[in-house]
């Protein structure tokens, strides 16, 4: 026989409260919102944090299941009488199990459909946060679990669902229609709000489906669905992600990455020694804000503009200015040169940086990589000095600060090797400007950080290296998404390779045509004499018009009604045969 019961639940102290003894119990009395006098017991000794304890609010059912185990369901009813109804209804499935009319995982499904969607998706975010990474990650990504929750809270309310009975497929893939119906740009109304968001892009919308698949397997393993009503929802309704491609980035040339690192270094001093420049305008007063601006920085003043702000500056706004240009020129170079992610060089310390062994490099803990695999990146040899000089000054700022205790100053190894700024990607957008560096091409493509590594990939396919060396130092699975997203055509030598084919001795006329055609049989041995008296043997007519035919023939594809020899091995198209 079940029963239902409030269950006992413990509760911050009030603000104000007394705790008092009577009757060799410890009571805690306070004086609520509405200002009546109450009081609850206090909490066990063994508890970490004092509080009371008090009643909750809705019931609890508590029962024998159909394999004879006692469980609690709460029943989320205040009314004792709507209380006692859930619990009649949850021994009847019971019942039925007993009887065999149902199975357990039936009665189970039947006990989690009634249940509000949304705390399904809690208690999938919930799971899906303490889950372990891959490879040495200890959990999953923050930013991957909010996305899910948002994602999932999206598609339940756009589709309508609110009980796990309302999951339909349908409903999914109407609402991806909708989506696509969208329009490609924002529509506003007069007041420039927006009234219909953009279109997604066919990734994006994968993306949702991806997660509606995963979350159906999960209520499918949690026995809370029979079946996964989403099940290859990405293959069957899923977008081609080739024809709407919204970000697609370049790699910078050698020149350009050049530019870029004077400049970055540079303009942090640079911006105080900018000339001043007068803005003629007649509606401001003389004296206005309007009628100067400084000038824009570029890569032929930049040199004397850092000169000039080197003079107008104190020495130790000097020195902080010059450190940072050199941290962010060094951390410029680091990208491009070990195709480092934005998240995994914020990650690395001081002590992740191996300059003392023969081959320097910088070893990426598995926890911090995107595959969650650890990787040894090796290090050229002038950015591996570069980072040994910067290393030495990071100490040596800190040995000046005193850190620590009786000036002992804090070990560097678990120091950051650079100061990562979230806003890493306006800095670099400054310094392009600056560097006469098109932030979009001819062709849409942008340059951003990310795309410092794709100007690795594409270095090292124009430097010659092997594709397979070059998947492993990109740190990917497959060697495709390295050829496909991380080498820029354009910086490869397309006309050179081409150029470097084999000579084939190619002539004009029909004499090349009788080469080419003639070329398989002299594979096979010389030709026959027969052959030869044949030839000299025929008409002068019929020489003429089979040198008629010859010449209109391609000298790759001999025409088909050309004359052979008999019992010889007939001519092949292709001329490797």
């Amino acid at each position: 026989m079940g029963s239902v019961f409030r269950r006992w639940v413990t509760r911050p102290l009030p603000e104000a409260a007394k705790i008092v003894t009577r009757e060799g119990k410890r009571i805690v009395e306070w004086i609520d919102a509405s200002g009546k006098k109450r009081h609850a017991p206090l909490n066990g000794k063994r508890s970490k944090r004092q509080g009371i304890r008090e009643r909750a609010t809705t019931y609890t059912a508590q029962y024998r299941d159909g394999t004879g185990v006692v469980r609690r369901v709460p029943t989320g009813c205040k009314s004792l009488a709507a209380a006692r109804a859930v619990l009649h209804d949850l021994e009847s499935r019971a019942e039925k199990v007993k009887s065999g009319v149902v199975t357990q995982a039936e009665a189970d499904v039947a006990e989690h459909a009634d249940k509000p969607i949304l705390d399904h998706i809690e208690a999938y975010v919930a799971g899906l946060a303490c889950k372990r990474g891959k490879g040495a990650r200890v959990r999953v990504s923050p930013q991957h679990v909010e996305n899910v929750c948002r994602t999932l809270r999206a598609a339940v309310q756009e589709c309508g669902f609110k009980r796990l009975r309302d999951l339909r497929r349908a409903s999914v893939e109407r609402w991806v229609a909708r989506l696509i119906d969208l329009p490609a740009d924002a529509v506003l109304n007069a007041s420039g709000d927006t009234v219909s968001p953009t279109r997604p892009a066919a990734r994006t919308i994968n993306a949702k489906l991806v997660i509606l698949t995963a979350w159906g397997n999960w209520l499918v393993k949690s026995q809370r669905l029979a079946a996964n009503p989403f099940e290859k929802l990405r293959s069957e309704v899923g977008l081609d992600e080739e024809d709407d491609v919204r970000r697609c980035r370049r790699a910078m040339t050698a020149e350009e990455l050049a530019r870029l690192l004077t400049v970055a270094r540079l303009r942090p001093v640079a911006e105080y020694g900018r000339d001043t420049i007068r803005v003629v305008d007649a509606t401001r007063p003389a004296k206005s804000r309007a009628t100067w601006q400084k000038a824009e920085l570029t890569v032929a003043n930049i040199d004397v503009a850092a000169e000039r702000g080197r003079g107008r500056l104190r020495p130790d706004v000097l020195e902080r200015l010059e450190q940072a240009g050199r941290e962010r020129a060094l951390l410029y170079a680091v990208l491009c040169t070990t195709g480092l992610r934005k998240g995994e060089l914020a990650a690395i310390t001081v002590a992740d940086v191996r300059l003392d062994q023969p081959q320097p490099a910088i070893e990426l803990p598995g926890s911090e990589a995107k595959n969650g695999k650890r990787a040894s990146l090796p290090l050229r040899s002038d950015v591996a000095a570069e980072l040994q000089a910067w290393i030495e000054e990071k100490t040596e700022g800190l040995c000046r600060q005193g850190v620590g205790i009786a000036g002992i100053p804090k070990a560097t190894a678990a120091v950051p090797l650079f100061d990562v700024p979230t806003g890493l990607i306006r800095i670099l957008d400054r310094d392009l400007q600056a560097a006469g560096i098109a932030k979009r091409d001819d062709r849409g493509r942008t340059v951003d950080v990310h795309a410092m590594r794709g100007t690795f990939g594409s270095l090292l396919a124009a430097a010659g290296t092997s594709p397979i060396v070059l998947k492993e130092l990109m740190r990917h699975k497959r060697i495709e998404t390295t050829l496909k997203h991380y080498v820029d055509p354009r910086l490869l030598d397309i006309a050179g390779a081409v150029s470097a084919l084999p000579a084939i001795g190619l002539a004009s006329g029909a004499a090349m045509s009788g080469a080419l055609i003639g070329a398989p049989n002299a594979a096979c041995g010389s030709e026959p004499e027969g052959i030869a008296d044949e030839s000299q043997a025929l008409p002068q007519e019929a020489k003429k018009d089979r040198g008629a035919r010859k010449h209109r023939a391609s000298p790759v594809f001999p025409a088909k009604t050309e004359e052979r020899a008999k019992g010889l091995e007939p001519s092949t198209s292709s001329l490797g045969s």
